[in-house]
């Protein structure tokens, strides 16, 4: 009896290490909540406040989406090297997701990793990019947002406020988005009787010196979404400011800690909840293949910041339009949201 007992006790009890192991392997992907646990790689360019931007509403959406989320994040500090690198670990790390922030590591992502899902966001021109072939759709694994913006509006709307004949512009040559966007600028000066100065560079330490060179050569300079540039936006604004010479910025994230004159464009935080959204997409099941390219076209994901203090230290007064229009207005060191 005793034996039989001890027999019924062993089974009873390798039942129920049985039944634990079965739950715990059914819960290996799910908190304690039931939360799903899921793997997010985010990486940068380069760090500076509009990507960050983008970086926390990504990582907003999904935390508020019900996922137990772990995130890598990375900064390939403008390096494309390095980008690559970061590449190679989230496809050898297994993330479930990697979300690339700008277009050269968005590049990397896409060229390194084949069967994980890769998101990219901010890309001025992902077909030109390689990223995908039509924005009408994803390309096999990936898909994203593009931060494409109005560049001949901008500079239309320069030429009336700051009244500029010639106009500066610094690029990064080793980066497609600025490269793209130089072909943009371009045309708009052109289509508004404008010349244009250009300087090119390949990374942040020679923004200043590329400033220098050019800023007794122009009325003013336009900055469109150019990371290299944006990550040593201050050296910049230093240069200009002090020849009380105007800067017209299509980031307007960046923009916000003051010496732009003018700075038009959509919001880098919404841009990034709306690349979460994605994310998400794709978390609970959708294909990047079948998410089209997704654009920021809504009037209430665009600002309009206007600087008083640089306006005056240029001798700029603001048409009444523009000041009832402005979201932001930056006055006596301070910024005011509307």
């Amino acid at each position: 009896m005793k034996k039989i007992l001890s027999l019924f006790a062993l089974s009873l009890a390798a039942s129920f290490l049985f039944v634990v192991s079965s739950c715990a392997k059914k819960s290996a992907n799910a908190n304690s909540s039931g939360s799903k646990s899921v793997r997010i790689g985010i990486a940068k360019i380069v760090q500076h406040v509009a990507l960050d931007a983008v970086e926390q509403g990504v990582i907003d959406v999904v935390n508020e989406s019900g996922f137990d989320a772990k995130f890598d994040l990375q900064n390939a500090n403008g390096d494309v090297n390095t980008a690559a690198q970061i590449a190679n670990k989230y496809r050898d790390e297994r993330v479930d997701v990697a979300v690339g922030i700008a277009t050269p590591v968005a590049i990397a992502l896409a060229n390194t990793i084949k069967d994980i899902p890769v998101v990219f966001g901010t890309v001025n021109d992902p077909v030109g990019a390689g990223l995908v072939s039509t924005v009408a759709h994803g390309e096999g694994n990936v898909t994203g947002m593009s931060d494409a913006i109005p560049t001949d509006q901008h500079i239309a709307i320069f030429k009336e406020v700051a009244g500029i004949k010639t106009l500066g512009y610094i690029y990064t040559s080793n980066e497609a988005n600025s490269a793209g966007s130089f072909e943009e600028v371009k045309k708009a000066c052109a289509e508004n009787g404008i010349q244009v100065v250009s300087q090119s560079i390949t990374n942040s330490s020679e923004v200043k010196a590329a400033a220098q060179a050019i800023v007794d050569r122009v009325d003013g300079i336009y900055l469109t979404t150019d990371n290299t540039v944006f990550s040593a936006l201050a050296s910049l604004v230093q240069v200009f400011g002090d020849a009380k010479k105007p800067i017209f910025s299509a980031d307007v994230t960046g923009a916000e800690a003051g010496g732009c004159l003018m700075a038009s464009g959509f919001n880098y935080y919404k841009a990034g909840r709306a690349t979460g959204e994605m994310v998400v997409q794709i978390l609970n099941g959708a294909s990047p293949e079948s998410l089209p390219v997704r654009f920021m076209t809504e009037p209430s994901d665009s600002d309009l910041l206007l600087d008083l203090d640089a306006a005056k230290n240029c001798g700029i007064t603001f048409p009444p339009k523009y000041l009832d229009m402005a979201s932001e207005i930056f006055e006596n060191g301070k910024l005011i949201k509307k």
